[in-house]
């Protein structure tokens, strides 16, 4: 692989003008397929295979006059303190608001809450069901600002109105200032670590390259595809952060080989060789795993992971062929001011092809230096840190955010609140019982019977007339909880449903199934927690095995993934910390807690696991590299330290500010997704990759390196590090090394 790359940066800076091209080309055909394609629909989570997803489709196949897509508005009015909404006066307003919104274009019906029933027992709040005929992303500005305006006027009439629904739901677009902060702090930190405001704009030109032409694919195939906004969101995090990454650390081994005496070509080639292939094997990791969601069977989960891992795909081919071209584009400028005077340290680095001396004086090497002194300490302090921190996540709890997780200050949130208070806090997570007879007759008796079997079990506030499809073979009844849509008990309700109408379902030979947004949220939180330790065992699976090949090794291997472990359990620990009991809640923005977002874990757990391969690649890649040319353990840990820590560290920081940028969206998924990955990032890249895995390589020593005989036959050999181009042509050095150089030392056996 090493060689192939090679000839691939090689070729790229030859023909800098024509690879610029073609990417400028892919851009402009991204763009303009973006700005000319319709604009896709956000759906909502289905699951096959669940009870509530089979009774959702006998729903659309049985009732076909309900349009199960269109979207509604719920309008809630409350009388002033000490009055009834059923006063003349302010009956006379809510019906002057309804005729005004049912006027409209898109609307399909309105509901008169006063021959509903839709009126609070105190009299005081009541509500009506606004529904339209297209969905929520179909409605035109003047719908939705009716509603508002409907809003007002009765608001000026004395009322107090709020508007929930689907019908405000709008598409999230990216693009705030919490991102172009994480985005400029990306900016400072390239600078710092290169240098160079070359080098550094550099990485930020290639990434926002391939993050521009990722976005515009996912807008393009919006519609063909069924992507969302969400998936587009997660192209966009990823993309920038992996991209930014992967130029940095070609760019930072480019810098390494001019160091070394390359010239400009041949620095291209061998950084594209060397950090190329471990772009390659990190990038190849971060795919599988987001292709690997589509296991899950969700098909938001895989639409997700899809466009994560096509942005991901991108970035690595613009690091492999862009970046390479730009250092033929620029020159010197990408190399640091003090290394074009030629009296900095990148031109007096030593040659990598012997043994390297622990004698740096940077950073890194003083880090690793301490490691090494204390290995024993650095690791409990560290491994004990982060299980202190991960004990939380054994309270984990997994659910679907709704209006109940917005701002108070979001009239969806207030008019929440406000059914609540009317109504109990099950109205707002009905549920929807289906009573499907096809071929046993009786539908009546038997529904009668359903409704008689749900109203006697605790927990149920009221079940409401059955509905008959209009051949009368299916009946179609609403089951209002006592409790919250995201409560436990609500969940031990929808269980306890579904065991007592078994026994109907025996005696009838009828179908009775449960189904709702609450149920199919219930449903995709088992199915979720169910998937959860088979992925978790893939993943960790394929970690043990790839790095194996990598690093021939069989104890590396373990400690990254127990590391990786550790970082992912950490994560959870944060997201219910922060999510479920409310702490920092108010730095994040977080005005409500609640379960844990349910897609999130197994989300991170393939973002991550893929993010901290890339780090334990780029470090011990260095110090592999050092140890199979002579260095001791402990001067191939130091090795590492010295020319990849400060890297990895730079990339981490890049990373963790780009996560965190998202976390000042309104939407409670992406808010999620941005703890934690930024918690899951920093946690694997300072405490497991620069704290824990030194330590354990050094207690080791020279069996972490070790591998049976019958793996070393069995198992490929990955040239990860590029020996096979110091094979082809050594390093060039000049007298003052070669004066200074040891004398040759024996390699140790591979």
């Amino acid at each position: 692989m090493a060689t192939f790359l090679y000839r691939i940066g090689r070729w790229a800076f030859r023909r800098r003008r024509l690879v610029g091209g073609l990417w400028l080309g892919a851009l402009v055909v991204a763009v303009l397929a973006a700005a000319v394609a319709p604009a896709g629909e956000e759906e909502d989570l289905s699951m096959p295979g669940t009870e509530s997803q089979e009774a959702f489709d006998l729903l659309d196949e049985r009732f076909p006059e309900s349009n199960a897509q269109g979207a509604e508005a719920r309008v809630v009015f409350r009388a002033p303190d000490g009055q009834r909404v059923t006063a003349a006066e302010h009956r006379a307003v809510v019906e002057e608001t309804l005729d005004a919104l049912g006027a409209g274009e898109q609307v399909a019906s309105t509901t008169d809450p006063y021959t509903t029933g839709a009126v609070s027992e105190d009299g005081t709040i009541a509500y009506s069901t606004v529904a339209y005929d297209v969905d929520a992303l179909d409605l035109t500005d003047a719908s939705r600002n009716a509603l508002g305006e409907a809003a007002d006027r009765a608001g000026e009439a004395g009322l107090t109105v709020e508007v929930g629904g689907s019908a405000l739901d709008s598409e999230e677009e990216p693009g705030g200032t919490t991102e172009i902060i994480g985005v400029a702090v990306a900016a400072v930190v390239l600078v710092v670590a290169l240098g160079s405001v070359v080098a550094a704009g550099l990485s930020l030109l290639t990434a926002l390259v391939g993050v521009a032409i990722a976005f515009g694919l996912v807008s393009a195939l919006a519609v063909p595809l069924g992507l969302t906004s969400t998936v587009a969101i997660l192209a966009l995090m990823l993309g920038l952060a992996v991209g930014i990454d992967y130029a940095l650390f070609i760019t930072s081994r480019y810098r390494d080989e001019r160091a070394r005496g390359h010239a400009p070509e041949e620095a291209a080639g061998r950084a594209v060789g060397t950090a190329g292939s471990a772009v390659v094997f990190a990038g190849a990791t971060v795919f599988i795993a987001l292709v690997g969601l589509g296991v899950v069977g969700i098909p938001e989960l895989t639409r997700m992971g899809m466009g994560g891992a096509g942005a991901v795909a991108l970035a690595v081919l613009v690091a492999l062929t862009l970046v390479p071209a730009l250092f033929g584009s620029f020159g010197d400028r990408v190399l640091s001011r003090a290394a074009r005077r030629g009296a900095g340290p990148e031109r007096n680095a030593r040659p990598e092809s012997v043994a390297v001396r622990a004698d740096g004086p940077g950073l890194g090497t003083r880090w690793a230096r301490l490691v090494l002194r204390r290995p024993v300490a650095v690791l409990l302090v560290a491994g004990l840190g982060l299980g202190a921190v991960a004990l939380p996540a054994f309270q984990l709890e997994l659910g679907l955010p709704g209006d109940e997780s917005k701002s108070v200050e979001t009239t969806e949130r207030r008019a929440y609140d406000l059914l609540s208070e009317g109504f109990g806090p099950g109205f707002n997570g009905p549920l929807t019982v289906v009573v499907d007879t096809a071929g046993s007759g009786e539908t009546r008796a038997t529904t009668d019977l359903v409704v008689e079997t749900v109203r006697e079990l605790d927990g149920v506030a009221s079940v409401g007339e059955p509905v008959l499809s209009g051949n009368e073979d299916t009946a179609l009844l609403t089951a209002v909880p006592e409790t919250a849509p995201n409560s436990g008990e609500t969940k031990e309700l929808v269980n306890a449903i579904r065991e007592a109408v078994s026994a109907v379902e025996a005696d009838t030979g009828a179908s009775v199934l449960v189904t709702g947004t609450t149920a199919m949220n219930i449903d995709i939180s088992e199915a979720m927690s169910d998937a959860l330790l088979p992925y978790l065992t893939v993943v960790i699976g394929l970690a043990v095995l790839l790095l194996t090949v990598v690093f021939r090794s069989v104890l590396v291997p373990v400690k990254a993934a127990l590391g990786f472990l550790l970082s992912v359990g950490a994560a959870f620990g944060v997201l219910v910390a922060v999510f479920q009991w409310g702490w920092a809640a108010d730095l994040v923005g977080i005005e409500q807690t609640g379960p844990v977002m349910s897609l999130m874990p197994i989300l991170v757990i393939g973002i991550v696991f893929g993010l901290a391969m890339d780090y334990e690649v780029f470090l011990l890649s260095r110090m592999r590299e050092a140890y199979v040319h002579g260095a001791s353990p402990d001067e191939a840990v130091v090795s590492g330290f010295r020319h990849s820590g400060r890297v990895v560290a730079a990339a981490a920081v890049i990373m963790v500010s780009v996560f965190a940028g998202f976390i000042g969206m309104s939407s409670p998924t992406i808010q999620t997704m941005g703890v934690g990955l930024a918690a899951a990032v920093a946690f694997d890249a300072f405490v497991v990759r620069m704290a824990i895995a030194p330590a354990v390589l050094a207690l080791l020593g020279h069996r972490a390196w070790w591998m049976p005989r019958i793996l070393r036959r069995v198992l490929p050999s990955v040239d990860i590090e590029g020996e096979s181009l110091d094979r082809r042509a050594p390093a060039p050095a000049t007298e003052a090394e070669t004066a200074a150089a040891p004398l040759p030392v024996a390699r140790h056996r591979r």
